[in-house]
């Protein structure tokens, strides 16, 4: 039986692997970013939008030539990822106590926030400099939200990104096995990151801001990647948090991680047990999740 290798949510078999070599081999002057467009021709591998999904293909290379299945070709000059992984500079931002009753701070204005936006550097500020867990580059599909008071004073930052590829408690509540997962895994997206800012102390505003982000998201997400998500997903550290504001915001338990990391084959590593909270966006989220 052909063993099959499953990484950024391509089935790889020998005879894939075999290509990528003979690519690398044929062509020892390529860049890898070359080489990464070469690989999405040669495949087809695109988006919705008709798209090749480069930064797909380049973390796909990454992860074979770090276990030791293909070598690239050495980088010419450090990556820019690299340096965006760094600590930001600083973004000059207003720290004023902000505390006072929901309505004084609305109308609130949601702005996503895309590369090259005159925003990002002050969303990275944000995120790394008041998040517990900072912030990294995001490969693949996501969507960033800034969000200000009345006043123009920026008081939140989400995240959206790659859904988690394994959880026991959310595939079993939506019904997936093994396939219907990996075909339909890009129509969930996961809210890894969501801060309202440590000076911001107003009741009921997270909760409001994880409704307001719900109303929109779907449709945000068809505008840039050409296809909806139909469920939001979030795991919550069971130590440090209670999940309060999910609560509120009507996402659903659907109980524990057991600890691990996808990168556990051995059972060996230890790692923060967390809450998994699941938001529909559709009535028949399910049926759209398992099409």
């Amino acid at each position: 039986m052909t063993e099959i290798m499953v990484m950024q949510g391509l089935k790889l078999r020998a005879e894939d692997i075999g290509m990528i070599r003979s690519l690398l081999a044929e062509h020892g002057d390529w860049r890898r970013t070359r080489i990464s467009k070469e690989l999405c021709q040669l495949w087809n591998w695109r988006n919705e939008q008709g798209r090749i999904k480069d930064m797909a293909a380049r973390t796909l290379l990454l992860k074979l030539e770090r276990a030791g299945i293909v070598q690239l070709p050495k980088l010419r000059r450090p990556s820019p990822s690299a340096f965006r992984n760094l600590n930001p500079p600083l973004v000059a931002h207003a720290t004023e106590p902000i505390r006072c009753a929901l309505r004084d701070l609305r109308p609130l204005k949601v702005s996503i926030v895309n590369p090259g936006s005159a925003d990002l550097p002050l969303f990275n500020c944000l995120l790394s400099r008041y998040h517990y867990l900072g912030h990294r580059n995001t490969v693949g599909e996501n969507m960033r939200y800034l969000v200000r008071d009345s006043a123009g004073r920026p008081v939140s930052c989400a995240l959206f990104g790659s859904a988690a590829w394994k959880c026991a408690a959310r595939d079993g509540w939506i019904g997936w096995d093994r396939g219907r997962r990996e075909a339909n895994l890009r129509f969930l997206t996961n809210n890894t990151r969501f801060l309202v800012l440590p000076w911001v102390a107003v009741p009921h505003l997270a909760s409001h801001l994880l409704a307001t982000l719900a109303r929109r998201i779907c449709a945000d997400w068809q505008a840039k990647y050409g296809h909806p998500v139909h469920a939001l997903e979030t795991f919550v550290e069971k130590d440090r948090f209670k999940g309060t504001c999910y609560q509120a915001a009507n996402w659903h338990c659907l109980g524990s991680t057991q600890g691990r990391t996808r990168n556990d084959r051995n059972h060996c590593i230890r790692a923060a047990v967390k809450d998994v909270y699941l938001y529909p966006l559709t009535p028949d989220f399910r049926q759209e999740l398992s099409a």
